[in-house]
């Protein structure tokens, strides 16, 4: 029997051991060369450790070199760092057979996990390395130099062993530093015993009591867990500078700059957590320490100052450099002292306590600097001076140890809880009680309180408002969004949310607790203030008073970590719904905003900096961000949640931090680089430093630390270089000043070269003037081996006009968001998720209309098939009886035929039913897509454009009946005083001609729309050969209508180049609006627009557009082209179609609705949308302080080709009578909408929903009696017999294939079954009694039971559908059985192993898989089946947890289990041979994300299709985007299209 491995992960608060190899108990499982294969259960990856060339005997505990033998074994528990987490890792493995008993296992687990627990609980750093070398010293370690240990993934020692070879373990990564305990008697070491318990301080060899002092000094900061020295140069301190520079463990780094140094170790303490050491002559040095102390005290820093100083004799004396150094920095230490002159009559233990109390002071709570002044006499060289030994009496004991002189400890409570009586119990009270509560979290600096941090919010489920240096306003997500949104809700944009005054009035916190210090962001200080009176606690570990407003009612003196442990014992109401929904609601819509401005804005601004900076850091990085304008946009503008490559389903919480650091103590810009390379060294992570240009100058000193580059790794400076301090442009003063006195006094402006200086010190410099330089020069920085300054340039002006339209239209998004939610009736008990109502159904009908005329998109023939408009009416029912219409209706240009939207709008109604509609979705930005993904479960782009427009429309006409409103009302929220339709603008309406006939036939037709009020014409061209016939119509007609009137022309890309400019030359002078898409090839847009000068609107190119539409529409900002056409049917929808136009406005072009020949239906809702952007136009330009542009005509004149219509009364057109121009009014698109009745006489069909058919058949074969449980839908008739059987893969059943089959059961007869062992299903062995064993359900036992079902249920051949293991059922039998199947549709499936080895390996790893679904049960092992990476993508669908629900609905699990083990892979016997003599039709599908199918998938295109003449039309493969392994899950309509087109060529091929 395999050994069965269960392994527990415990994330633990734990200083940085990354620089240990691995802390394990227990003992080895297995060595080698008798190594027995030690199998897995698919679990986290479990690392061993071990030695090769090492034999080791178990009973003798004896290690000796054996060349061809290695030893390894798995940790029982083990520490590790993994990507800035410690975790604490327990791998418990038993056997009953052999090496030990499961309840030996689990006592031996249990007793080693207490002594990991308490041996390794949270500590400072100051002790770590101490405690690790006393605990060495403890073991009976043999130090063996040669040895080198490996780790490796304990699953490759079942390959390595399957080969009989170690050959493959010669690149295992390696360590020759590690200490191992292989026994209870031994232990073996390389590189950790080298001076663990030696001392370096040996009296014999110190020449005077100078540097007796001063070594004394240096060894006790050692033994203290002070490694790291600054050290500046000077005369004075000479015999510290030698001690610390020879002392064999220290660190030190020079700096001719005593500010910049000392700036560089309070950079140290930010990174390490650990006091650096700074050590300084005397005289002004000191004094230039100043402002970095002022720093550290400020913000909690622990630094240790040494500074030399003159003898008494030489003070007040007029001594060269001796100034009074006593008390030198006031009340900014924490700790001073005045030591006296070193001398031999004082006690050698005095400075040892000295420097024990100052070092304890700098850790203790208040952190901070403490200062030692060392005054020296001369010698001050190591010049030899008679001294008394026995000022060293009482020091043997020390001398002879590794430890400090004096131990503080200091003694913690067991309970963070115990002693705080009735004032906690207060602060519970509150928490219990809060209503509308607010976290706030502000600068923290430890990893461990983050963490804690995290647990907390997911803990109260309160909204959280993150300061950029808590570490928690950049997150990496590492598991699904949705996920994560169910765990956390984080208000990353709350600065700009409160710019809304409606929303700052609203917002009244009851209960605000916040932990960590300070704020960054001033609005959110102004808020707080605002709101008091209010419950407001504020926990931080220090006792000084961060409260500047003087609002605070309760402070808690505690470590976040406590105070986390002490809330998790009570558990927290849930608070307001209306609360917590209506800030989720402004936050997200303000955040879309910003993000839209930033990215529609192409050239590089400030804000774009931080925008960047988030999507390149990684947990491998850290931040540290500069003063002034750098924190301010990282904390308004940074990602709040960025997506992680890594997958790390053990963890318990879903997101992950980014360590940023800054100086916010005193918040100057003074030091900062210099503390950024410090805070490099001391968090061992590649930082990215982002600072002003003038922050940046001011310590470019600096420079020359980061120039000498040692003891960290490479780090990036991004200089925002504006020229100036551009922070006075947001200042009062700047409204209020001269221009000549702002750049003289407060910008600063300066013209120096920062490449220059970063040529001076030998600094990489890359100037970025782009969006894609910069982040090529980031990803480039990131990858290099050296330090990198890049400068992004800027300028104050622009800066500040950029600030001011994010800030105008973020407050323009709060308002409008405000204001529509709180005109809905919206209780306080609302549960808070945005949803409101539930859909009770979707019905939909198939239309057929006439037209006076053929579309002007399709030639010019009048054919009978031309003069019809078909499509569908959607009927969307809500809960409460409200009614929405929708219309979907493409035209025979759309990619999209009826017959792929029918099966589109089946899949969707079956999957709306019971779903819910959000407050969100009128508002856009991003709702409905996220509504989509959230109801549907589909990939965006695989909904057709026409089907989403159609939807959206249905849905929003819906939600205005159910709020008795117009829809353009729910669109455009209106102020008190505007209530009222009747009061909304019309829409103009802009007619449309096409240009048949003689140039004077098309002048007259447009000159009678003009009679009839039209004010503008599009003219469609390129109908006729020749350009210039074309040309002389548009002459002709601007001669009959007049100048006045506005002429439009669009050629539907129907011209070449050449065709183009010639007709331009031609109508140079005929004022034109624009001509709307003039040529055949989108790259000569922008060439015609130079030549010819002429406007141009593009229409056909933005349909197309797909992706990043920021990116697809960056080429077209050219002023040339000034319009764009939208048909919202064809850019899918209405949010698609807003979103383009408010792009279109942003860059000054005009946003033109156009309708598709649509119904009245369609047209009244796009009227209103259309009146709807001209309104948010006009908002844009207040916001961007534009003038607002005139009223456009919209190309909506498509209602005069109907000559029938959906509707018993269509829609009317009228004449302004003020203006005379043809609009269609507000008042009567709505009355439409709100009285719609479908002409029932133009209805061609109306949906009826399919029911699924469940039953069982009991089917017999030779061996196995198999009762299947079969979903059925479709009717079967004479015309319609054919079939298509779905077959699932492991733990699905035939339910997961029920939205496909409803989707294509119109056209064909679905059938679903539940394989053996599922669902269901039930599969016995006959009773046999001359068998002489039970025989194995093998996958032609499945096929032959599958055979006998498509007898009883198909007269016929039928088509196969299989995933996974229903695949390679499905392609056996295609193989095997293609008397009975036309064709097999293969979903991630594969032929088989053909390497016997891997079939055996995987084999025996199915069996181990199934005892464990046996032994513990369906649940844990279905949730540790989805855990793998194959299933990476499936986890980010938002419906995961439903699907994993459906895997627990089996009703024999022994005999899932018998499934997974018989219908193994490694038990199928490979079926490529076989391929390559198939006739049978197959499709072989497989997501674009699944890259181990992807290459079988190739594998099988190269040998098999390729390889074989004729073979292409047989056989077929296609890559589905957007989903990984479970396709027909991830991305359903890609399948149902897929499907459906293949079952057609099948059906067709066989007739």
């Amino acid at each position: 029997m395999p050994y069965l491995v269960i392994v527990l992960w415990f994330p633990v608060a734990l200083a940085d051991w990354s620089d240990l190899f691995g802390i394990f108990t227990g003992t080895s499982f297995f060595h080698f060369p008798s190594y027995c294969l030690y199998l897995l259960v698919d679990s986290p990856n479990i690392t061993a450790y071990g030695f090769i060339g090492i034999n080791y005997d178990i009973e003798t505990s004896f290690l000796k070199p054996e060349t061809g033998s290695f030893y390894f074994f798995i940790p029982q528990i083990e520490l590790n760092e993994y990507e800035g987490f410690s975790l604490l890792g327990g791998t418990m493995a038993w056997c009953d057979s052999s090496l030990c008993t499961f309840e030996e296992a689990l006592h031996s687990y249990e007793a080693s996990l207490f002594q990991a627990s308490h041996h390794f609980s949270p500590m400072t750093g100051t002790y770590r390395d101490n405690l690790f070398k006393s605990t060495l010293q403890m073991f009976n370690v043999v130090e063996c130099e040669k040895m080198h240990a490996v780790c490796m993934n304990a699953k490759s020692l079942g390959s390595a062993h399957s080969i009989a070879s170690f050959v493959e373990m010669k690149d295992t990564p390696s360590s020759c530093q590690f200490c191992i305990r292989v026994s209870p008697t031994i232990a073996v070491a390389t590189n950790m015993l080298d001076h663990a318990g030696e001392t370096s301080f040996i009296p014999e060899d110190f020449p005077n009591i100078n540097a007796v002092w001063a070594s004394l000094i240096i060894e006790e900061c050692y033994r203290l867990g002070l490694t790291y020295f600054c050290v500046a140069p000077g005369s004075r301190s000479s015999p510290l500078a030698v001690a610390a520079s020879s002392h064999p463990h220290t660190t030190c780094i020079s700096c001719f700059d005593e500010r910049s140094l000392a700036f560089h170790a309070i950079g140290y303490a930010r990174g390490s957590n650990t006091p650096a050491v700074v050590i300084t002559t005397s005289g002004t040095a000191v004094s230039n320490l100043l402002p970095a102390i002022v720093e550290a005290s400020q913000d909690f820093l622990p630094l240790l100052l040494l500074t030399a100083d003159r003898p008494p004799e030489l003070h007040e004396a007029g001594a060269n450099q001796a100034i009074n150094q006593v008390n030198h920095f006031g009340s900014y230490v924490r700790f001073f002292f005045n030591l006296p002159v070193p001398t031999d009559h004082i006690a050698a233990r005095m400075v040892l306590t000295t420097v024990d109390s100052a070092v304890y002071r700098a850790i203790s709570l208040p952190y901070g600097p403490v200062h030692m002044n060392c005054p020296f006499r001369e010698p001050l060289e190591n010049s030899p001076k008679k001294w008394l030994i026995n000022c060293l009496d009482g020091l043997d004991s020390w001398i002879s140890s590794a430890e400090p002189f004096t131990k503080y400890i200091q003694v913690q409570p067991s309970h963070s809880c115990v002693g705080t009586g009735g004032l906690m119990q207060e602060v519970m009270k509150l928490l219990k009680g809060a209503k509308r509560g607010l976290l706030l979290i502000g600068a923290i600096h430890t990893e461990d309180e983050i963490w804690a941090s995290l647990i907390l919010a997911r803990h109260l489920s309160w909204p959280v408002v993150a300061d950029i240096l808590s570490g928690l306003r950049i997150r990496k997500l590492l598991t699904s969004y949705y996920e994560y949104e169910q765990n956390f809700f984080f208000i990353d944009y709350f600065d700009h949310v409160l710019l809304s005054d409606a929303v700052r009035k609203w917002i009244e916190a009851d209960v605000i607790v916040q932990i960590g210090s300070k704020i960054t962001s001033k609005r959110v200080s102004k808020m707080l203030e605002q709101c008091s009176p209010f419950s407001y606690i504020m926990v931080d570990k220090h006792p000084c008073r961060h409260d500047p407003s003087h609002i605070v009612t309760h402070r808690i003196q505690s470590t976040i970590s406590q105070f986390v442990d002490c809330i998790l014992r009570t558990s927290v109401q849930f608070l307001s719904g209306k609360w917590t929904g209506f800030l989720r609601a402004l936050d997200t819509m303000v955040a879309w905003e910003l993000s839209f401005q930033i990215c529609s804005e192409y050239s590089l601004t400030e804000p774009h900096v931080a925008h960047e900076i988030s999507e390149v850091l990684s947990s491998e990085t850290a931040l540290f961000v500069g003063n002034s304008m750098a924190i301010r946009d990282a904390d308004m503008y940074c990602h709040g949640l960025v997506n992680s490559t890594s997958m790390m389903s053990q963890f318990a919480l879903p997101c992950q931090w980014i360590k940023v650091a800054g100086n916010r103590g005193a918040s100057g810009i003074d030091g900062l680089l210099s503390t950024a390379t410090g805070f490099a060294v001391g968090c061992k992570k590649r930082v990215l430093c982002v600072i002003g240009d003038v922050s940046f100058l001011h310590d470019t000193n600096g420079l020359s630390i980061l120039s000498s580059r040692m003891w960290r790794k490479p780090m990036t400076i991004l200089v925002i270089n504006n020229h100036g301090g551009a922070i006075f442009s947001f200042l009062p003063i700047a409204e209020t000043t001269e221009p000549r006195i702002l750049n003289e006094y407060f910008y600063c402006t300066h013209t120096i070269s920062i490449n220059k200086l970063c040529t001076a010190h030998g600094v990489k410099h890359i100037l970025a003037k782009t969006k894609a330089e910069l982040r090529q020069a980031l990803m480039t920085s990131r990858q290099a081996d050296s330090d990198c300054v890049i400068e992004v340039e800027s300028f104050i002006d622009c800066n500040a006009t950029f600030h001011s339209i994010l800030k105008n239209c973020a407050s323009q998004a709060a308002s409008h968001t405000f204001s529509f939610l709180s005109r809905h009736s919206i209780p306080d008990s609302f549960l808070g998720n945005l949803y409101h109502c539930k859909i009770n159904r979707m019905e939909y009908s198939l239309y057929r209309i006439k037209l006076s005329a053929p579309p002007t998109s399709v030639p010019g023939d009048c054919s009978q098939a031309n003069l019809y408009r078909q499509g569908f009416i959607l009927l969307l029912s809500l809960e409460d009886g409200s009614v929405g219409f929708g219309e979907v209706a493409p035209l025979d240009t759309h990619k999209e035929s009826l017959l792929d939207i029918e099966e589109q709008l089946r899949f969707i109604v079956h999957l709306l039913k019971g779903a819910t509609v959000s407050y969100l979705l009128p508002l856009f930005r991003g709702s409905f897509s996220s509504w989509i993904m959230r109801s549907l479960g589909v990939p965006l782009l695989s909904i057709f454009p026409s089907v989403r427009c159609g939807l959206e429309m249905a849905i929003l006409n819906a939600i205005s009946s159910r709020l008795d409103s117009s829809l353009l009302s729910i669109l455009q929220m209106k102020e008190d005083k505007e209530e009222g339709v009747s009061e909304w603008p019309s829409v103009r309406i802009c007619a449309l001609v096409d240009c048949q006939g003689t140039p004077m036939e098309v002048a007259n037709v447009a000159y009678k729309l003009v009679g009839d009020g039209f004010h503008a014409l599009k003219l469609k061209v390129a109908r006729k050969a020749d350009p210039k016939e074309d040309a002389a119509a548009i002459k002709e007609i601007r001669k009959k209508v007049g100048p006045q009137i506005e002429l439009r022309v669009d050629a539907n890309r129907k011209w070449t180049y050449e065709q183009a400019v010639e007709f331009g030359s031609h109508v140079n002078n005929c004022d034109l609006q624009y001509i709307e898409e003039p040529v055949k090839n989108e790259d000569d847009i922008m060439k015609f627009c130079e030549e010819t000068s002429l406007p141009v609107a593009l229409d056909e190119t933005i349909d197309n557009i797909s992706g990043n539409i920021f990116e697809a529409l960056a080429r077209f900002t050219h002023s040339g082209i000034v319009a764009f056409v939208i048909k919202p049917s064809l850019v899918g929808g209405f949010e698609n179609a807003a979103l383009i136009a408010r792009w279109a406005h942003m860059h000054g072009k005009m946003a033109i609705i156009s309708a598709a020949f649509e119904s009245s239906l369609s047209l009244s809702s796009y009227v209103q949308f259309a009146c709807y952007l001209d309104l948010q136009n006009a908002q844009l330009c207040k916001a961007l302080e534009k003038n607002v542009a005139t009223s456009l005509a919209h190309g909506l004149g498509t209602y005069q080709w109907l000559k029938e219509d959906v509707t018993v009364d269509p829609l009317m057109v009228c004449q302004n009578p003020c203006s005379g121009d043809l609009e269609a009014s507000i008042l009567e698109a709505d009355r439409l909408l709100r009285n719609f009745q479908i002409n029932q006489r133009i209805i061609l069909k109306n949906s009826t929903e399919e029911q699924v058919n469940a039953y069982q058949l009991n089917l017999e074969s030779e061996y196995f009696s198999y009762t299947v449980e079969v979903q059925e839908i479709g009717e079967s008739s004479e015309e319609q017999n054919d079939v298509v059987l779905f077959l699932h893969g492991f733990l699905g059943t035939g339910q997961d294939w029920i939205p496909i089959m409803k989707a294509i059961s119109g056209t064909v007869r679905c059938i679903s079954v539940d394989l053996p062992g599922h669902g269901k299903s039930k599969v016995q062995c006959c009773t046999n009694q001359d068998a002489t064993e039970e025989h194995k359900l093998s996958v032609d036992a499945v096929a032959i039971l599958l055979c006998k079902l498509i007898d009883y249920i198909a007269p016929r051949k039928v088509t196969l559908v299989g995933y996974s293991l229903g695949g390679r059922i499905a392609l056996y039998m295609a193989l095997r059985f293609s008397a009975k199947i036309n064709g097999a549709v293969i979903i991630s499936g594969s032929p088989g192993l053909r390497d016997i080895t891997a079939r055996k390996i995987r084999a025996a790893k199915d069996d181990s898989r199934a005892r464990a679904l046996i032994s513990f049960g369906l649940r844990p092992f279905v949730e540790t089946w989805y855990s793998g990476e194959l299933w990476q993508s499936l986890r980010e669908h938002p419906s995961f947890k439903q699907f994993v629900a459906r895997r627990l609905q089996h009703d024999d699990v022994h005999s899932l289990a018998r499934a997974l083990s018989d219908l193994s892979i490694g038990r199928q016997i490979p079926l490529w041979e076989d391929l390559k003599q198939c006739q049978t039709p197959l499709l072989f599908i497989v997501g674009d994300k699944d890259i181990k199918f992807k290459n079988i998938t190739q594998d099988i295109y190269n040998e098999v299709v390729q390889g074989i003449d004729g073979r292409g039309n047989v056989y077929e493969a296609m890559i589905v985007p957007n989903c990984g392994h479970a396709v027909h899950l991830e991305n359903p309509l890609a399948i149902v299209h897929l499907v459906r087109q293949f079952w057609t060529r099948v059906r067709n091929r066989s007739t």
